[in-house]
């Protein structure tokens, strides 16, 4: 394929690694990316053993790897009756670690060619050409492109979700406060995935090198004004009173976080029973990443995910050919739509489990007792091993 016969839409994590894991197998894509700039703000992404496997395959793991320290275990504790429950990351689950999210995108992008990414270009619609049947894309600023491949990486909110007629995605009645706190002379903490439990408050904790911490805590969604939520001072301030009856090593933790880091988001999921019958693609339109499989962080796996589907999704475009067909030939066409069918197939199974799972888990945390009793069995039957998800791997690029 030559020129801008690929569009992505979006340039996160999905975006940046879809269009890595095309131009490693020959495919040049060129990435929309709304923003004026990267999108690198935010805080941090967990990556586990599955995750490193995709990392591996577009050729950044070992750039990354040193970023960030390896954990070691993952601790429970309930501070309202005093129980602790330990697992052994290293030895259980395998490489575990937390990334800044600026980390992730800089290395993505910069192991991209330096025109790949175009900026300030946020799409409003997209549609048919009603003679060729190319996708039309049409941009905020007039814009207009129409081009031969579209693949939207544009998250929980996804434009090119809404083409392909999913059905739109819901909201936990949970939201998390996310930040990273600096301590100059280093912290104090064990290299372990701390999660403390009170008053219906989840905090977890988790070291990215020996100066920065990666936190979030998880709450009942509140029924504000979402404006004041992109306040980082207004997200601060809740923060240290929802933790006012926490230890103090964890309020501090709240006080001192680095303001650019805080944000507030109401988690959205799309219906596992969604994603066995959704369509994902139409023609040569597809999504992937959150835009197709947008889950809860329950489980750490939305960012690994979406590695997994950039592999898998450049794997069956090349194993096609798509990497050296003539340009303008209408067999392109037909193997870009028979590339599609085959990714989401060799998909669907996995993010179903995936956001199955985490849907059950998210549900416990606001159902009544009823209901969580129906969820843990339901865990344990379908889930026996609850960290079976990490040994996955989604294969060679």
């Amino acid at each position: 394929m030559y020129d801008e016969e690929v569009v992505i839409i979006g340039a996160g994590i999905s975006g940046l690694a879809t269009a890595l894991a095309l131009h490693k197998k020959g495919i040049k894509s060129v990435v929309m990316e709304r923003s004026k700039s990267l999108r690198n703000d935010g805080s941090a992404i967990g990556i586990r053993p599955n995750g490193w496997r995709a990392l591996d395959q577009l050729g950044v793991a070992d750039i990354l790897r040193p970023t960030s320290i390896p954990l070691q275990r993952e601790r429970v504790v309930s501070l309202d009756g005093g129980k602790q429950q330990d697992i052994s990351l290293y030895h259980c689950i395998g490489e575990t670690r937390c990334l800044l999210r600026k980390d992730v995108i800089d290395t993505l992008y910069a192991a991209l060619p330096p025109t790949t990414v175009k900026f300030s270009c946020e799409l409003e619609t997209i549609e048919l050409d009603p003679l060729t049947t190319k996708p039309i894309l049409r941009f905020i600023d007039g814009n207009t492109i129409t081009t031969k491949v579209v693949i939207g990486c544009d998250g929980g909110k996804s434009i090119v979700a809404n083409f392909l007629n999913l059905k739109p995605t819901k909201m936990f009645t949970a939201s998390t406060i996310r930040g990273l706190t600096n301590y100059p002379h280093g912290h104090p903490f064990d290299l372990e995935f701390t999660k403390f439990k009170k008053d219906g408050i989840l905090v977890g904790r988790i070291p990215i090198d020996n100066n920065m911490v990666y936190w979030f805590c998880s709450e009942a969604s509140i029924s504000k004004d979402e404006e004041i939520w992109k306040n980082p001072e207004v997200i601060r301030q809740h923060t240290i009173e929802l933790l006012s009856n926490y230890p103090q090593e964890i309020q501090e933790m709240a006080q001192n976080a680095d303001m650019n880091s805080l944000s507030f988001t109401h988690l959205r999921y799309r219906h596992p029973w969604d994603l066995l019958t959704g369509t994902f693609f139409k023609g040569t339109v597809t999504v992937v990443g959150d835009a197709m499989h947008v889950m809860g962080p329950f489980l750490g796996q939305g960012g690994s995910a979406a590695l997994e589907d950039a592999v898998v999704l450049a794997r069956n475009m090349a194993q096609l050919g798509l990497n050296n067909a003539e340009s303008g030939s209408k067999v392109i066409v037909h193997r870009v739509g028979k590339a599609f069918d085959q990714f989401v197939r060799q998909r669907r199974t996995r993010v179903v489990r995936l956001t199955l799972q985490a849907y059950l888990i998210g549900m416990l945390a606001t159902s009544s007792r009823l209901k969580k009793i129906i969820w843990i069995i339901l865990l344990i039957l379908l889930f026996p091993n609850q960290n079976s998800h990490v040994d996955y791997d989604c294969g060679d690029l």
